[in-house]
């Protein structure tokens, strides 16, 4: 408790850090609820200008419009059917039936409210929980661990934004390609350079980022924006009675608890605990009208999880250094740009910084109360600003961002190539995520895998005498084989998802 009130004291003593505070809760709603943009391409965008700030506002500014941000996109999916985010996209199966029968207002109000709880719980849990786990991680988790650990994460992210099994993993995979571009961890050697030095340090990942997301993201809302119009509907906020909440308290519980665990597994994050949350909430609750067709519960279920999930998401990253996803990804860059290490030695080195962040995340999460309900009211106009102004300024910004850093052209021209590639992988169903989290968990696995091949001498059966990394090894294996049974032609799930497809 003295630590985060040591946080909450550092926070609203500087004026600088309150500014940055509002900032990311303002930019993380606006590019959350606005078709075109989304937190990622904020992220994306601020990365390189990061650097100009303090160590602690430009960390607590990624966290806090990852808190906003996920709320945000839940504004557009309830009103005009079209998510944000992708952790927004199970809040559109039951929000927008209700805009279509005159309830936008309680389901936009349903999610304020269990976005604010859900977070607000999770992030209470990380700030009890975190401090054990990174004290167990200096024990139990060294190269051999985190390696372990890496290739768990990927096995389970594999499937996350692809149509298919099959997508996913070539999305992984295609990544952890990208990942060998640059200098080679044992020898010093470089790899895939194609004779230039410019890519001697490997592929920019600010710039491959503003590609991915900013620049590929505005491909494809321009094109489904051109094709759905837009609408400014007169909408209200009605928050759910406090013996309505009440009543859906064990599906709340419920959701916290999914979207707090998904958030500690790297590669699952929030739009996972959506999908996980939505489905339990499907199997459990019996209530009317039928999930899909205006149940409040889906709305609930959804923006509870996925919340719930961006405050978890930092223990990998702040215990173990390992993102958790594209967002704690792009502030693990944040961290290394301002010379610190994440992992559980950050408690010591940094602690006013970790503390500073999760008093801000907490505060954020408490204001998606007040700023939700403006929000509701200030993004209906916002959705007029014509999108010919819009994407083109986003385009600017992304290519300023991606040349200010390093001062290379060719920093533009990953950007722009990987927005292209970006659009093209999406439209044909296979995931960003993916490519991003193999690109930054494949780089830490290569180099934890060396610096593990060292320890046991080059055996690397040597790897199963520890139990730790042995159980990790064990569990992405029956996570692949599950994933590949599920996949194939005789699963029912295939079936399934083939009907669905047709």
């Amino acid at each position: 408790m003295e630590m985060f009130l040591g946080g909450l004291s550092d926070l609203f003593t500087s004026p600088s850090s309150i500014l940055v505070l509002l900032a990311g809760l303002l930019g993380g709603l606006v590019f959350g609820a606005v078709p075109g943009v989304n937190l990622l391409t904020l992220a994306a965008i601020v990365l390189p200008f990061s650097v100009y700030l303090s160590p602690e506002n430009a960390i607590m500014f990624f966290g806090v419009i990852y808190v906003a941000g996920v709320y945000g996109g839940a504004v557009t999916a309830i009103l005009f059917n079209i998510p944000g985010s992708p952790e927004n996209a199970p809040t559109a199966f039951d929000g927008y039936p209700m805009t279509r029968q005159g309830q936008a207002g309680r389901a936009i109000g349903a999610s304020v409210t269990a976005s604010a709880v859900g977070g607000t719980l999770s992030c209470i849990a990380m700030m009890i929980a975190i401090e054990p786990v990174a004290y167990w991680a200096v024990r139990a988790f060294g190269p051999a661990e985190v390696f372990a650990l890496v290739v768990f994460g990927l096995a389970m992210c594999a499937t996350v934004g692809a149509d298919s099994y099959w997508k996913g993993w070539l999305s992984v995979l295609a990544g952890m390609l990208l990942a060998t571009v640059g200098t080679e961890p044992t020898s010093g050697l470089t790899r895939f350079t194609f004779g230039t030095s410019f890519l001697s340090a490997g592929i920019s990942f600010v710039a491959l980022i503003l590609g991915l997301f900013a620049v590929s993201e505005l491909f494809v809302q321009a094109h489904q924006l051109a094709r759905r119009g837009r609408q400014a509907p007169h909408v209200h906020i009605d928050f759910p009675k406090i013996a309505e909440f009440w009543r859906m308290k064990w599906l709340v519980t419920r959701s916290t608890g999914i979207g707090f665990f998904a958030g500690v597994l790297p590669g699952v994050g929030a739009t996972l605990a959506a999908f996980l949350s939505y489905a339990f909430a499907l199997k459990t609750e019996k209530s009317d009208p039928p999930f899909g067709k205006g149940n409040i519960a889906g709305v609930v279920a959804s923006e509870t999880s996925n919340n719930a999930a961006t405050a978890s998401a930092l223990i990998p990253l702040l215990a173990l250094g390992l993102p958790g996803g594209a967002l704690t990804a792009m502030m693990l860059g944040a961290f290394q740009m301002h010379g610190i290490d994440p992992g559980p030695l950050v408690f010591i080195t940094s602690a006013n910084l970790v503390w500073m962040v999760f008093a801000a995340m907490f505060v954020a999460n408490i204001s998606i109360l007040l700023l939700g309900y403006l929000e509701t009211k200030t993004i209906v106009h916002l959705l007029r600003v014509p999108y010919g102004v819009l994407a083109p300024f986003i385009l600017l910004m992304s290519v300023i961002g991606a040349y200010s850093l390093r001062n290379l052209v060719i920093d533009v021209w990953v950007t722009l190539v990987a927005g292209i590639v970006g659009y093209f992988l999406r439209t044909t169903g296979y995931s960003i995520p993916g490519l991003v989290l193999g690109l930054i968990l494949g780089k830490i696995g290569e180099d934890n895998f060396v610096k593990t091949l060292q320890v046991i001498d080059y055996d690397p059966m040597g790897i199963l005498d520890r139990p730790i990394a042995a159980t990790l090894l064990v569990f992405s294996l029956i996570a692949l084989i599950y994933g590949i049974s599920r996949s194939m032609p005789w699963s029912g799930r295939a079936r399934q998802s083939t009907v669905v497809a047709d």
